[in-house]
């Protein structure tokens, strides 16, 4: 069985390289063969199929040949097609189109897109029934000009009281998100957004600066941690948070598993607050959640299980 494990050409970080050798240790356990291609590597090979074949078109469109309409696969080029991919990158439009070359992607595009607008998260989840923060969607603007609806803004804190989270629509890490404190500061952010989307939302007091992060593979939990920052209303560990393992309860296990089912997510890292009585709130859910971390704090190797739920996805075919 072949793969092909795509990442981001621009970005080279050590965190990142230490992610895809646990995928390649996995793989090669598995007896998988995983290559590594960028997304500027894909698009470039997709980009020149035409002049290989001396006819200017691209791999998957239409062109009439004798008098009949011809449709040209990657294969019929004679790339290198793999079983499947393991996309481990945010780049939608080449997801898009390596589905629609016919090959199996995990997660999906459309799952992908999703999660990285969390707007678009929000509304799907809300659809599903998931608990979540009481939380206001920005309108769509099309210039950065400065210009907001004060109602709106005087609306949204209004139902929500202060203090209150202000989060970009695209953004990881924990970064992008501001903790809110008055109306001025909450005027200011969005000012100084422009045009980019973000959202308002209900400041979880009970769970302030602690959350739950729950790996969810095939439908199941394998593995989660607390995550806690006393000087942050952030628990995220880049912001300076600290990790111990943790055992989810049902109520948990359930929304985590539910959340990644109404997203048709394959694997993914699902975010938990703590609401009143201990009840579970979902804050957010990760596609490519970076499980590093988790390995270093509970000794699971989310690779592992990936690789083994790809593998056993690919021989059901």
């Amino acid at each position: 069985m072949k793969g092909w494990l795509v990442r981001n050409e621009f970005i080279t970080s050590d965190k990142f390289k230490e992610l895809f050798a646990m995928f390649y240790k996995a793989a090669l356990r598995l007896g998988i063969e995983l290559t590594q291609k960028s997304n500027s590597e894909i698009w470039t090979m997709l980009g020149s199929c035409g002049y290989r074949l001396q006819e200017f078109f691209t791999v998957g469109c239409p062109f009439r040949k004798n008098g009949m309409e011809l449709v040209v696969s990657a294969e019929d080029i004679g790339l290198d097609v793999p079983d499947f991919v393991l996309f481990w990158d945010k780049d939608i439009r080449l997801a898009q189109e390596l589905e629609r070359q016919g090959m199996k992607v995990f997660n999906r595009a459309q799952a992908i897109a999703d999660c990285d607008d969390k707007a678009v998260t929000y509304m799907k989840l809300r659809a599903a029934g998931i608990p979540q923060p009481d939380t206001y969607i920005s309108p769509k603007k099309f210039h950065p000009d400065g210009l907001f609806d004060r109602r709106a803004l005087e609306t949204a804190a209004g139902h929500l009281g202060f203090p209150l989270v202000l989060k970009e629509c695209f953004g990881s890490f924990g970064e992008q998100v501001y903790y809110v404190q008055d109306m001025a500061t909450l005027q200011r952010y969005v000012m100084d957004l422009g045009d980019r989307p973000y959202l308002i939302q209900q400041y979880i007091q009970t769970s302030q600066g602690k959350d739950v992060r729950v790996e969810v593979v095939g439908g199941r939990v394998i593995a989660a941690m607390l995550r806690t920052n006393p000087s942050d209303y952030r628990s995220n560990i880049t912001s300076g948070g600290t990790a111990q393992p943790y055992t989810v309860n049902m109520q948990q296990a359930q929304l985590a598993i539910d959340a990644c089912r109404a997203l048709g997510l394959d694997f993914g890292g699902v975010d938990i607050l703590f609401g009143p009585n201990e009840m579970p709130i979902l804050c957010e859910v990760n596609s490519n959640a970076h499980f590093k971390n988790l390995y270093d704090c509970t000794g699971v190797n989310a690779a592992e299980d990936i690789m083994e739920y790809i593998q056993k996805v690919m021989t059901a075919q």
